[in-house]
């Protein structure tokens, strides 16, 4: 019976990822609760159990006396020589305690005490296991929906993608098979309870990650993500090493790594531009496809003036003002687009090198080849364009300076 039973506990670690010690541990506490509901103490009771083979001895403390008031924590002189000659009033005996004498209550009760100490190290596991997991992307499968909310099933547990967490405009089937970050495990009575995104713009990194190989190791560096979910993505890469293109990387062959992960979100758009530490040039990378004349950025306050070609003033600013929004949101400044015109008519001085201009923004951007820019069908006036992202700090977008979260 004791092999039998160190043979179960070698399942439950290899199965369930249970640890023995812990078990054995519970095995003891369950002992000694019997030994409560059958002694009605159990302070001075203790359980040892060999790890190896599975044999185990549970006694009690008893003091000798003369007269006996308690027999669960004291023994007679005349009993206590029976075991040991040299016994004196005032010496501690410790008399074995038979468990098979150890009525259906008490084992019924040590057995729950086991149960559910298994069920606790489970649940330990699982959060443990999901917990290193936070921040990353893993993939599941579509389960129900529980109101606006969706089920998805990441294998041992379930995870719970909100509706504010949901693209907007997708639709999740059940038993579909999609990748989520996950934003949060938190331990419960239940077990892990964990919060999962699509919106995420740690989602977008961590499939460039998973997808581009210079990325993951380290060569190719994303330094800022700025993410409109199900529309558009701008993100900022650079290059630890001057003979790798850190642009080129993200695109892959064909716009092979990119297509890819243009595929897993469903066909949201994605700019890839090239970091510069020089801000100006940053802002001027950010506001692609659209073609700058120039830049006048202040670092102190944060705020720059950009100027475009006359007929390049709707395409900058975006449908929407999508195009500048997340320019502002990727570099962190707020950005007052100015047509030429306007920047003359305003007084406003910049350089303007007309061969400079012609030949300086070929950046390399991913641009998907339906991504058609119409002027007529951006729907902005011809009037300047001032763009702060404040009001989406909240929303779950995030700059990722060097790489980190």
């Amino acid at each position: 019976m004791n092999k039998e039973l160190i043979e179960a506990l070698d399942v439950l670690e290899r199965e369930k990822n249970i640890r023995k010690d812990a078990l054995i541990e519970a095995i003891q506490q369950s002992l000694v609760q019997a030994c409560k509901q059958h002694f009605g103490k159990s302070d001075n009771v203790h359980v040892e159990i060999d790890a190896k083979t599975g044999d185990f001895s549970v006694y009690a403390d008893r003091e000798v006396v003369e007269t006996v008031d308690d027999s669960a924590i004291e023994i007679s002189l005349e009993d206590a020589q029976k075991i040991n000659g040299g016994y004196q009033i005032g010496d501690i005996v410790q008399v074995p305690i038979h468990s098979d004498k150890f009525g259906r209550i008490a084992t019924q009760n040590a057995k729950n005490v086991i149960l559910q100490k298994i069920r606790e190290e489970e649940r330990k596991v699982l959060f443990g296991e999901y917990y290193e997991m936070e921040k990353e992307v893993v993939t599941g499968y579509v389960q129900r929906s529980i109101g606006k909310n969706i089920s998805i099933n990441l294998g041992k547990v379930d995870a719970m993608l909100n509706e504010n967490e949901q693209v907007s405009g997708e639709v999740y089937t059940p038993t579909e098979r999609i990748k989520v970050y996950i934003l949060e495990v938190k331990d419960s009575p239940k077990g892990p309870r964990i919060l999962v995104s699509r919106t995420h713009p740690g989602l977008v990194k961590r499939l460039f990650e998973a997808e581009v190989a210079e990325v993951h190791d380290g060569t190719v560096e994303i330094k800022s993500i700025a993410r409109e979910a199900g529309s558009r993505t701008k993100i900022a890469v650079s290059s630890k090493d001057p003979d790798v293109d850190p642009v080129g990387a993200c695109v892959g062959p064909n716009g092979s790594r990119v297509n890819a992960i243009v595929q897993e979100l469903r066909g949201e758009k994605i700019d890839i531009i090239n970091w510069d530490e020089n801000q100006a040039i940053l802002i001027e990378n950010a506001l692609s496809p659209a073609k700058v004349i120039a830049v006048l950025a202040d670092p102190d306050d944060k705020t720059a003036l950009v100027v475009v070609p006359d007929y390049q003033l709707s395409l900058a600013i975006g449908k929407e003002g999508q195009n500048a929004r997340l320019a502002a949101r990727l570099t962190g400044f707020k950005i007052d687009i100015k047509s030429e015109t306007q920047a003359r008519e305003a007084g406003d001085h910049y350089d303007y090198d007309d061969d400079e201009y012609d030949d300086e923004y070929e950046d390399g951007d991913y641009i998907d080849e339906n991504d058609d820019y119409d002027p007529e069908d951006e729907g902005e006036s011809a009037d300047s364009y001032d763009y702060q992202d404040e009001e989406e700090e909240d929303a779950g977008d995030e700059v990722f300076p060097g790489g980190d979260e």
